[in-house]
């Protein structure tokens, strides 16, 4: 009996370790604003698929130059279209892979209860010291607010009370911790299950600023690696496209 229950539990070892040197991995580069439905959806395609999923979170522009540079992402998952084509261009993603997974929203948001009016009013008429924007160079939400400050004529009148974070995340930070009275931050960070955080808010209206389509694409680097290919396939899901509506996206 003892030799066999060696014999077995010898049996278990080997099948589990050949199992997971047989693991597929995914190293994904997601767009900072995409955190929230991504925890959620990166179990769900594990639980699915078998996978491993590997996720780093950041801003489109510094994974662009990472990419460039030989970071070993098989899939970015970006905030804009631009950044995907350009890595086309660039010939560094596969065109063919690349498709709009969610259109992004831009609000303008503040921790404080009934201090954003449902109109934007609140840029003008405020006495506030600081208003929080991610970096517009590297991030795509901060290019959309400064779009819509321009729209509004109000970049040079509201310049000196800028916070810049290095991206959407920090910018929501800076408002939640109250380092800054209110914020541009996406939708997604204050929307989940059809709820809002506590805070008042103020939808921008998207003639305002470029529609936020956000693309994803298979990277060269993941062309051969059946994961990266499947985590793409299982992002246009239905289970995945619910998740992603849940935090206030279209698809």
């Amino acid at each position: 009996m003892l030799i066999e229950r060696i014999k077995f539990f010898t049996l278990l070892v080997l099948f589990f370790t050949h199992s997971l040197s047989h693991a597929d991995e995914v190293n994904i580069a997601v767009a900072a604003n995409f955190k929230g439905p991504m925890q959620h959806i990166a179990p769900a395609f594990e639980q699915a698929t078998g996978h491993k999923a590997v996720i780093a979170y950041g801003t489109v522009g510094k994974f662009y130059a990472q990419i460039h540079n030989g970071a070993p992402f098989d899939v970015l998952i970006s905030a804009d279209r631009e950044t995907p084509a350009r890595l086309e261009q660039d010939g560094l993603a596969l065109a063919e892979s690349r498709f709009t997974y969610a259109i992004g929203k831009l609000v303008l948001w503040s921790a404080q209860p009934g201090f954003v009016d449902g109109r934007g009013n609140v840029l003008i008429q405020s006495d506030f010291k600081h208003l929080a924007i991610a970096n517009p160079k590297v991030a795509v939400y901060g290019a959309a607010a400064f779009d819509t400050l321009s729209k509004l004529g109000l970049n040079k009148h509201l310049q000196s009370r800028f916070v810049l974070g290095e991206n959407i995340t920090q910018a929501y930070q800076f408002v939640s911790t109250g380092n800054a009275e209110l914020g541009f931050v996406a939708w997604s960070q204050i929307y989940e299950e059809g709820r809002k955080v506590q805070g008042s808010y103020w939808v921008v209206p998207e003639d305002l600023y470029p529609r936020i389509r956000q693309d994803a694409v298979l990277l060269v680097r993941g062309k051969d690696n059946d994961a990266a290919k499947d985590l793409l396939t299982y992002l246009g899901s239905d289970a995945a496209k619910s998740i992603i509506r849940r935090y206030g996206y279209d698809n």
